[in-house]
């Protein structure tokens, strides 16, 4: 006769019991607390680089390992991963910060003296939706269809005739995103060089064009691009910017180039389609004063509550109320997600578009999940500021030298043995993920305690 399962505390107590739990905790504890830990079998060993002898650590023993470790899954989704979403974050803060206000990373604080806007770029309507609509005074007036939406009403975003929706022209623009604001970045510097009375060849001899863009998903299941763009001179984030480089010039020229963007979707049914911009832009400046809001009384935007803002955009994404986590592999697959109907009609519509020839190149059926966007969530130029990779190797570099500086040798004298294999993906039960999960909150509200008290020094 089977035994009937236990209820989750007691399968929690027991495994907080069990002799290999401060070993497993541990290893938890040095991903960040993450969900759902890619698990290695291997070993590590340090050895002189002159002797190949193994080094001894201070308490005696050798400075090996074998067996198992944990590392983090790296997903930037809320959803899947809050410790390695909550990393993504804080990295997409540090990029973010340095390239509007220098002074880290090896950007330089002048960055601060050029000009620098912020743009949010938005989508066109493919018909009318549910929304929250307020007056100039605040006061919430009622949404087109006659009813007033609370804040948190799940028919906002909604089509209010769905039969009437384009969602094909939805699904075409949104697999275009990318290919639009690349589309744009061109315009932008050809009229950037006309208002300073130069070529566009000329341009990279006197200037340089440099941004970080993040995607963030509206309601209606489509993005909107916020960016950050600055003009250099032409070697960077350390050259300054020409006499003529204006803000107002810089403004100028990003309405100029919104209008003037347009990409061809390719035909269907011998029906062409000219995507462009939504009629909504939203420009404003970026001055170097910190302040206690995000923007003052004028509109203008500071640059640390500007990096925490972006930094929200750039992990909220694709959350569970806007598309799925993982990839669809079927059509009746989209019938089980837990998403809007809205939301799963443009998945539907993806899925059938993508099964079109003169779609093929577009690889819809691979981006259904993400409800046809294609891009990256957060992107930059090349000489904006940092890089994620850079970020994560300093943290490599950072822990690999606090290892050795407890062993008293230096990276030139020793050799670092490695050899590692993936076993699985994930905790083994609920009640690991669950402590995990723990393990993840303890940890986030330690460094927020850590950062206040910073501040107050």
């Amino acid at each position: 006769m089977a035994l009937p399962e236990l209820p989750d505390v007691d399968r929690l107590a027991r495994r907080l019991q069990s002799s290999d739990y401060k070993q497993w905790r541990s290893m938890v504890e040095a991903t960040g607390g993450c969900a759902h830990p890619v698990r290695l079998s291997g070993h590590w060993m340090l050895t002189d680089k002159t002797t190949g002898t193994v080094l001894t650590k201070p308490d005696g023993t050798p400075a090996m390992k074998s067996g198992h470790l944990f590392a983090p899954c790296g997903n930037r989704r809320e959803s899947v991963c809050p410790a390695c979403s909550d990393r993504y974050a804080a990295d997409a803060f540090h990029l973010v910060r340095a390239g509007m206000s220098g002074g880290s990373k090896g950007v330089p604080v002048t960055v601060a003296d050029k000009p620098r806007l912020f743009v949010t770029l938005t989508a066109p309507s493919f018909g009318p939706v549910h929304n929250r609509r307020t007056s100039a005074n605040g006061k919430v007036v009622p949404c087109r269809c006659g009813r007033y939406h609370h804040e948190h009403d799940p028919a906002i975003g909604q089509p209010i005739d769905a039969g009437a929706y384009d969602y094909t022209g939805h699904v075409l623009w949104q697999a275009h995103a990318g290919k639009l604001w690349n589309r744009f970045t061109i315009y932008l510097r050809r009229h950037i060089a006309r208002a300073a009375g130069i070529t566009e060849k000329e341009l990279k001899e006197h200037a340089r064009l440099s941004y970080a863009k993040v995607a963030e998903f509206q309601r209606r299941g489509i993005i909107h691009f916020h960016a950050m763009i600055r003009l250099d001179g032409p070697d960077g984030a350390a050259d300054a910017a020409p006499p003529w480089a204006t803000a107002d010039l810089l403004t100028n020229a990003i309405h100029a180039a919104h209008t003037a963007t347009g990409v061809e979707a390719p035909e269907i049914n011998r029906n062409k389609r000219l995507l462009s911009w939504g009629e909504q832009i939203d420009v404003r400046p970026i001055r170097a004063a910190d302040a206690r809001l995000v923007e003052d009384d004028q509109g203008t935007i500071t640059d640390d509550r500007l990096a925490s803002y972006v930094a929200k955009y750039a992990t909220k994404g694709t959350s569970k109320s806007e598309a799925a986590d993982r990839p669809v592999r079927s059509r009746e697959h989209i019938d089980l997600l837990e998403v809007s109907e809205h939301h799963k009609k443009i998945m539907r519509t993806a899925w059938d578009l993508g099964g079109l020839e003169e779609l093929d190149s577009l690889n819809l059926r691979r981006w259904c999940h993400m409800l046809a966007f294609r891009g990256h969530f957060l992107s930059k130029s090349q000489r904006y500021s940092t890089t994620f990779k850079r970020l994560r190797g300093d943290r490599q570099t950072w822990r690999f030298e606090q290892n050795l500086d407890e062993i008293g040798v230096t990276a030139d004298s020793v050799a670092v043995i490695n050899h590692w294999e993936m076993t699985s993906v994930g905790h083994r039960n609920p009640e690991e993920q669950e402590l995990a999960l723990a393990i993840a909150d303890r940890q986030r509200a330690a460094r927020k305690h850590r950062y206040a008290n910073e501040r107050k020094d």
